[in-house]
């Protein structure tokens, strides 16, 4: 299993259900490497979408707790088990986890590559990503160069599970 995220300098991913900022290149990435492929999210995440509606060309899957939750074209489980369980039926290369927080703490421990656009700015967040760099189960095995979005410096790295 794969997780996608784009982080700040502190591995800040958002404030009040928004994306800290929005970067042409970096939005480009996340639609080409998940079209065709399973998103995995919570019910927050779904919801900071247009209209609140699940991303297109993708199989959605929704952790909530919402028992009466309900969204056409998705996937809806309740449980950490219950999605562990769903996204058995898919390749797990095929499967990427894209938020939140309490989303990507919870999966972590199941995914084995981690795609990260890291920008280099502190934003004023209130959402975090566990800093891949202090753990020493991760490893950077690959980084773009440095890329520039008008003021912004960011760059693309895969880290993996060692």
């Amino acid at each position: 299993m794969n997780l996608i995220v784009a982080v700040d300098s502190n591995w800040a991913i958002g404030k009040e259900n928004k994306l800290l900022v929005s970067i042409p290149q970096d939005m480009k990435f996340f639609r080409e490497t998940t079209k065709g492929k399973v998103v995995a999210m919570g019910r927050k995440t779904l919801e900071s979408f247009p209209g609140g509606q699940p991303l297109k060309n993708r199989v959605n899957v929704v952790l909530t707790t919402d028992k009466n939750y309900k969204v056409k074209d998705t996937v809806i489980v309740h449980s950490v088990e219950e999605m562990v369980e769903e996204l058995k039926k898919y390749n797990s290369e095929d499967v990427y986890v894209i938020g939140g927080e309490s989303i990507y703490r919870q999966f972590l421990p199941y995914c084995t590559k981690a795609y990260v656009t890291k920008i280099d700015h502190a934003y004023d967040a209130d959402t975090y990503f566990p800093d891949l760099d202090a753990d020493p189960e991760w490893e950077m095995t690959k980084i773009s160069d440095e890329q520039t979005y008008f003021d912004l410096e960011y760059v693309f790295v895969i880290y993996e599970r060692r």
